[in-house]
């Protein structure tokens, strides 16, 4: 009976859970409301937000949204050259220890003209030298640098194959000619005029004027020469056996990047020079002294002391030879005689060539022989009573300068009688 009476009381269960009074709480249903939404990948995993990122500001709201257009990324600023940039390049530089010798050893001989010679090998220091250089097509083959942005101001291009030997400032500083090193010398291969490219501008401004150099032994009156037949527009020097070398330093430090501006042929004999003329090429000789320029000159020059006597003793020995000779048969020894005029009076009719002698040998009697066989003349350049000469440089200066401003005006004349036409 009591069985029936718990069966008879057993009513069924509602399908919902009823809740517990404990589950009203409305704190916890406000906190449910608050809490962040979860962002779903892929892949499954659930991040939850980190709280304060519920609000988006506008542009990043504007750049997560599907259709927003993608902002242009601001171009990185060019970041300088480093020498990582450089390894990617295929460049290396070698950093010398205490006791390493490669810069005594080739400083030791390359400072020589013999080494120059055989070798083929020069020395440039200096950025702005060994610039001109690389741009004139030289080829470097060592450079030995105390910073690395040195060598960052010159081209890579340039210093594909280069041995790169960096050096303390006091090695350069000890082997150096310069009264401030700029710490950077480099060792080329001795360039060949034929290889060269010099600046367009120079060629374009190119005169139908050439300057030969004779006995000149001063380095500084040769760089001097050099530079002021770069700025005349000469369109080639010759440099004859007896002078100073071209690429010595001293001649180099004087001449300013001159040695890559004009074709420089060195170390020629007489008998090659008229290869390197010309066709109807004629040579003057800028010599005021000698016995027949005294003899030939007007007795107004005379009077004004406008020759000198200094070279006289060395054109009586040709004389003395030339007597000698006659005696014997021979004739080689003969003095030309040239008309002498003044330098200022034209003489760029024709493709000139001006004979440049050093002032402790003057020209020699093969400078005359070529003058005289090409119808050529002497320039005098008159000086003041009491003046021994001028110094070679500035006698080449003035005659180069002068024949340049003759060849303008013939060029003028030309350009007014077309027009006339």
């Amino acid at each position: 009976m009591a069985i029936l009476v718990r069966t008879a009381c057993w009513a069924p269960r509602p399908l919902l859970p009823v809740l517990q009074t404990w589950d009203l709480d409305p704190r916890r249903w406000v906190r449910a409301l608050r809490r962040s939404p979860v962002k779903v990948f892929p892949s499954g995993q659930v991040v939850d937000r980190k709280p304060g990122q519920g609000k988006q500001p506008r542009k990043a709201a504007a750049e997560a949204s599907p259709h927003a257009q993608p902002l242009k990324q601001p171009s990185p600023a060019p970041q300088s050259q480093t020498p990582s940039t450089w390894e990617q390049s295929g460049l290396r530089y070698d950093k010398a220890l205490p006791g390493d010798k490669r810069l005594s050893s080739v400083m030791t001989i390359v400072k020589s003209r013999p080494f120059r010679e055989k070798q083929g090998k020069i020395l440039l220091e200096g950025r702005r030298l060994i610039a001109d250089a690389l741009k004139a097509g030289a080829v470097p083959k060592v450079f030995f640098f105390s910073r690395v942005e040195y060598l960052k101001e010159l081209p890579v291009d340039k210093l594909k194959g280069v041995s790169l030997i960096k050096v303390k400032f006091e090695d350069i500083k000890e082997w150096s000619d310069l009264v401030t090193p700029q710490g950077i010398m480099g060792i080329f291969a001795k360039p060949d005029h034929v290889k060269m490219t010099f600046p367009e501008t120079q060629l374009r401004h190119s005169l139908p004027l050439l300057l030969i150099c004779d006995n000149l032994r001063d380095p500084g009156n040769l760089g001097t020469i050099l530079r002021s037949a770069a700025g005349a527009g000469c369109s080639k020097v010759l440099l004859l056996k007896g002078c100073v070398d071209a690429w010595e330093p001293k001649v180099l430090r004087a001449g300013m990047g001159a040695h890559f501006q004009v074709p420089i042929i060195n170390n020629l004999d007489w008998e090659t020079v008229p290869n390197y003329l010309p066709n109807d090429t004629r040579v003057y000789v800028a010599d005021n002294c000698g016995l027949y320029a005294q003899a030939q000159i007007s007795s107004k020059a005379i009077d004004h002391g406008w020759v000198c006597d200094r070279q006289l003793s060395k054109f009586h020995k040709y004389e003395e030879e030339e007597e000698e000779d006659l005696e014997t048969g021979a004739s080689e020894g003969w003095l030309p005689e040239l008309e002498v005029q003044s330098y200022d009076l034209d003489w760029t009719e024709a493709p000139a060539a001006v004979v440049i002698g050093g002032e402790t040998h003057g020209v020699s009697l093969e400078s005359l022989q070529l003058a005289e066989s090409t119808g050529g003349k002497r320039l005098l350049i008159p000086v003041v009573p009491g003046v021994d000469s001028l110094n070679s440089a500035m006698a080449a200066s003035i005659l180069l300068f002068e024949g340049r401003r003759q060849l303008r005006l013939r060029v003028e004349h030309l350009s007014r009688d077309r027009r006339d036409r």
